[in-house]
This record gives C-alpha cells, structure tokens and sequence, in this order.
C-alpha cells in the first residue's frame, strides 16, 4: 500500500520539528553552559546526562500511559507543551543549579517524543524498512536548519546562546499544538494489565541468550562512552579553536547523515550487517583522530571530515543496528527489543560517556581557560578501536541474521 501524499507530508512535518527542537538548544549547549554559566567540564557533562535520564525513564511513560490508555497523538502533544514551558525557563536561570534541574524536567518531557514519533509513523506505513527513512530524513533536515540559523543570527559569537533555548521552546509548543491534528493512533488494545516488565522490556533479554546479540548489545552500550565526547563537547572545541559559526558548520554531519539514511538499505545489502555496524564504529575513532590534529587555519579540512563522517558514524551503527535488531527478534517481541537497545545506549552507554568525559576534559584545562584537545580526543578515538575489535572478534553475522528459538520465537 503507498503512503498517501498528504499523511506523507503530515508525518514529515512532524519529524522536522521534532528534531529541530532538539538541535536548536542541545549541540551549542557545551558552549552556552561553559561561557554564560561558567560551567566546568564536569557540569557540562552532567547537563548532557540529562538525555540520558530522559531515555531510561522513556519506557516508563511510553510504556504504562501511552502504550495502554491515550492516543500517541495526543501524549506527544502534551509532552511538548511541557517540553516548551521547561526549555523557555531553563534559558532564564543565571545558575547551574535551577538550570540543571529545568534541563532535566525538560530531556524526561522530551525523549519520550521520539518514540512516540516513530511510533505515529510506523502505524501508519506498509513497510516501515523501506517507507521510514524517506520521512525521517526530514528530522534530521529539521536538526540542519536549527544549526544554519543558529549560524546565520550570529548568537555563538555575540553571545546570545540563551536566545537558542527561545528558539527551541517555540518549535516545541509548535508541535505541541500540531500533534493533536495528525492521524489518529489509539493504543493497541492490551492483552492483561501491564507490568514492570512489559513496560521495561525484560521479555527481550531472552535475546542475550544468543553470543553474537548480547555482543551487538554490549557494544552498543560501550561505543557510546566515546560518542558522549562528541555530543558534550565537540561545539565547545569547535568555537574554543576559533571555528566560525560553529553551529552551522556541525551542521553539515547532519547532512552527512541524511545522505547515507537514504542509501542504507544499499549498503546493508552490499556489505552485511557485521560489516556495517563495525564501519560505523571505526568511523568513530577516525573522526576524533582527526579532530586531534585538525584546526581552524590550515587544516580546517581535516576537522570538517570528521563532521563529515556523522553520516557514517551514527547511520552505520545506530540505523543498522535498529534494522538489525528487527531482523533478529521474533515478531512480539521486537518493540520491546528496539527499548532495550534504546535504553543501552541513550541510557546506559551516554550516562557512563557523559560521567567519564567531564573529569577528562577537566583534566586537560589550561590556566587559560583553553583546553588541550588533542590530548582529549585521542581517548576516546581509543577507546573506539577497543570496541571495533571487540565487536569484530565476537560477532558471528550468519547466527546475527537468523531469529533464536526457544520460548522467544514467534
């Protein structure tokens, strides 16, 4: 069945404004919080903790009120309102302290919607696999022209960051309002009363049973250690390296992104899944490597290769991963499954990254103010090629791509 252009539309719409909510305050948080705050590398970490927290109690929301008593239409618009009302507050406060805790009403408000959002799109595609990435692509649009205009009003150099979570908290009392219009999309009628561990997922642990599932699982948590330097702390190093409107031009591994989104089924074909999600983490350290020994003078190239390969980074291990993981649970269990991957890595693997990354850059802080960051991003470009060789020595494709039996199976 064809996706009508008009629901088409509805749901690219709804993508683009939910990540240009978040692009438009989180990549240029680092630099707001450490010039407008004064926040230490450590403070700024625990700021970007918040994701993670937002992500662990996501299945908790999701799970007991959306998946069970009101339309994911209507929960989405609701969390968006909030969302807006916390983000606009949170732009306000001249401390860390009553900053932190607006964040965090404001992430556990947030990251619920993406979920949600996938949710209202797949229940309305034929065939998610092929028809998903088409719309999707306009999330990570939405997230480029965040960063443009961030670029374009010049708030980086003229330290206006606040005006960021301004700009943030309209977009998402935007989609607050727009989420009551899209398409209907009631709970699926439950089958008895919800549990901790439906909520949590725990039926998908079975799949940790199989060697190569549980080693995808573990390296999905652990390559998240080192892509939390990227998210924390690569605007900072962008704008304290003298990069002009840092923003925009992080943008481009946005752009990077949409373009490798749409031919992933290709490579996926062409390569396999092992191949893909081991690429994807090579390309992690290849890219801290190069910030190691870019600049913002004569090897600025070498800094915007490494933006360039975000596309690789994230689409060859997170998207992969995601396909990966529906190809090898069995039917009723495959949301739960998608959960626990969720919870590994914007939970458990960010949270650790995001603990470990603030005392190092901490470390690494000149009498100056300046960072030494060529120190800074060769550990995590390290820690990459630990769990590339981790991954590629454990991981077996051929038992990857078959479903387990047992009392999973469908």
């Amino acid at each position: 069945m064809d996706l009508d252009l008009l629901t088409r539309a509805r749901l690219s719409t709804m993508m683009f404004l939910e990540f240009f909510v978040w692009g438009a305050w989180f990549v240029t948080l680092g630099t707001y919080l450490a010039t407008d705050l004064q926040a230490s590398g450590s403070q700024i970490s625990l700021a970007f903790l918040t994701q993670s927290l937002g992500a662990i109690l996501a299945p908790f929301i999701v799970g007991l009120i959306a998946d069970r008593f009101f339309a994911a239409q209507r929960i989405l618009g609701v969390l968006h309102l909030v969302s807006a009302v916390m983000l606009f507050l949170a732009g306000r406060q001249e401390e860390f302290g009553p900053f932190f805790v607006l964040a965090l009403l404001a992430m556990v408000s947030f990251m619920p919607t993406l979920a949600l959002a996938n949710s209202i799109s797949f229940r309305r595609l034929a065939s998610p696999e092929k028809q998903f990435p088409a719309i999707r692509v306009f999330g990570t649009i939405g997230w480029i022209i965040a960063g443009l205009l961030i670029g374009w009003l010049g708030w980086e150099a003229g330290g206006a960051l606040q005006n960021t979570f301004v700009m943030a908290a309209i977009g998402s009392a935007l989609l607050g309002i727009y989420a009551f219009t899209l398409p209907h999309t009631p709970p699926q009628p439950a089958q008895g009363r919800a549990t901790v561990r439906d909520v949590l997922g725990l039926d998908a642990l079975a799949l940790l049973k199989s060697r190569s599932f549980l080693v995808f699982f573990l390296s999905s948590i652990l390559i998240c250690i080192p892509l939390a330097f990227y998210y924390n702390f690569t605007n900072l190093y962008l704008n304290e390296i003298g990069v002009k409107s840092a923003a925009a031009v992080q943008s481009l591994g946005q752009v990077s992104e949409a373009l490798f989104l749409l031919i992933m089924p290709l490579m996926l074909k062409k390569l396999g899944i092992k191949w893909t999600l081991l690429i994807g983490m090579v390309a992690w350290a290849a890219r801290y490597a190069l910030f190691a020994v870019g600049d913002a003078g004569s090897l600025l190239w070498l800094v915007i290769i490494g933006l360039l390969l975000h596309g690789v980074c994230y689409d060859f291990f997170f998207v992969a991963g995601q396909i990966y993981t529906d190809r090898f649970a069995p039917a009723h269990v495959r949301s739960a499954a998608q959960g626990l991957i969720s919870l590994a890595t914007y939970g458990v693997g960010l949270l650790i990254g995001s603990l470990i990354s603030g005392p190092i850059v901490d470390a690494f802080l000149a009498a100056d103010g300046s960072h030494a960051w060529r120190a800074i991003w060769l550990i995590p470009a390290a820690l990459a090629v630990g769990v590339a060789l981790f991954f590629a020595t454990l991981f077996r494709e051929k038992e990857g791509t078959e479903r387990p039996t047992g009392p999973t199976a469908a």
